[in-house]
């Protein structure tokens, strides 16, 4: 009897065979393992993804840096232009400017100033200085805003396409671990691991490199309106010192 149930268990279905034939290689996912076990097509998607982060890294970093500064330096600005301006001391005004070259505000003012004093100084203040003064104003708000952008276009595009190109490496990967599948005649660990790390690399890094760049550009996006909204107040109280200047 004990016999006969051993030769039974000596009859294993083909499919569990497979599974006792051998013990599955062991995979690596180590770095370099998984890099190992990538084709040329997901290490370039890799590589696209190395530099979409390298780029993204650049800008942050210049934005942050471009900010802090222009942060830094108008409120260092503000509090001298207007104690220059109470006192009439225009030509003062224009030279604290000056000297505040990363201020958005200082670049904003002064322009204003420059047009307006360009008039001259002697006589009434007309109408159409003032108005001259808004445009000069209004133009170098623009200048500013696309320079306070710059950098941040390629920020949303990398944001926005990381995540695709990872999936396309996933893809990749998915498909090579069911052509392993197809060519081995086996379903082990062994025959799907490149594909397998092919997949979850991609996807890792292009995630890793769309999460940081997503959010710094809602970040510095809000910094941006920030700055126009005080770009338009100091453009405004300007031109209404130009009015009361032209009423004394």
């Amino acid at each position: 009897m004990i016999l006969a149930q051993l030769t039974n268990f000596a009859h294993v279905p083909a499919p569990l065979a497979m599974l006792f034939q051998s013990e599955a290689p062991a995979v690596g996912f180590s770095p370099l393992q998984l890099l190992h076990n990538m084709g040329w097509l997901a290490i370039g998607v890799v590589c696209l993804l190395f530099i979409m982060s390298i780029w993204s890294l650049a800008v942050i970093i210049d934005r942050a840096l471009y900010f802090r500064a222009a942060r830094n330096q108008s409120k260092e600005f503000a509090p001298k232009v207007a104690g220059a301006l109470k006192d009439g001391r225009l030509d003062e005004a224009i030279k604290v400017g000056d000297r505040c070259k990363k201020s958005h505000l200082a670049e904003v003012v002064t322009s204003g100033l420059q047009e307006f004093r360009s008039f001259g100084s002697g006589g009434s203040i007309s109408e159409e200085q003032i108005e001259s003064s808004q445009r000069a104003l209004e133009r170098t708000e623009a200048i500013v805003h696309a320079k306070l952008k710059k950098g941040l276009g390629g920020l949303a595009t990398i944001g926005s396409t990381a995540p695709f190109i990872g999936l396309f490496g996933t893809v990749v990967g998915i498909l090579n671990a069911f052509q392993a599948i197809a060519t081995q005649k086996t379903s082990g660990i062994g025959a799907v691991a490149g594909g397998i790390s092919e997949a979850l690399v991609t996807t890792a890094f292009g995630l890793l490199v769309a999460i940081p760049a997503v959010m710094t550009f809602n970040y510095f996006t809000n910094k941006v309106e920030a700055f126009d909204v005080e770009m338009d107040n100091s453009s405004s109280e300007l031109v209404d010192y130009f009015i009361k200047q032209s009423h004394k």
